[in-house]
């Protein structure tokens, strides 16, 4: 059964640094795109960050470009956010997702597995 677990979410000042983790299980995920989505209440679910295991490439939406880093690591079978220079609008739920054959860039409507979410809130 394929599980993907995130944590690391937490209250941060604006301007602060926070990494979010996601822990993936269940079976072999080396030809998957691993991502990030955030979803505030009331709006559409919103690609984050896209990264290919095997691989590593990655991709970032235009609001997060240069300020969050998406990485993997292969032996802990972990995927990580790094945000730095947070805002209040970063502030929603990040939810972990992973696509079989997926691409770097991902949309929510074609995702295969979702986790169940970790709430980031940037405030001071």
């Amino acid at each position: 059964q394929v599980q993907l677990v995130e944590s690391g979410g937490g209250l941060v000042q604006p301007g602060g640094s926070l990494t979010v983790s996601c822990l993936a299980s269940g079976r072999t995920f080396n030809r998957y795109a691993m991502g990030w989505f955030r979803q505030t209440p009331g709006k559409e679910r919103e690609f984050v960050a896209g990264i290919l295991w095997i691989t590593g490439n990655s991709n970032y939406s235009d609001s997060v470009k240069g300020r969050f880093t998406i990485s993997r690591d292969n032996a802990k079978r972990t995927v990580y956010l790094q945000m730095n220079s947070l805002k209040p609008e970063d502030t929603p739920v990040y939810y972990c997702a992973a696509k079989a054959f997926g691409r770097p860039t991902m949309t929510p409507n074609d995702i295969d597995y979702w986790g169940k979410g970790t709430l980031v809130t940037v405030s001071s």
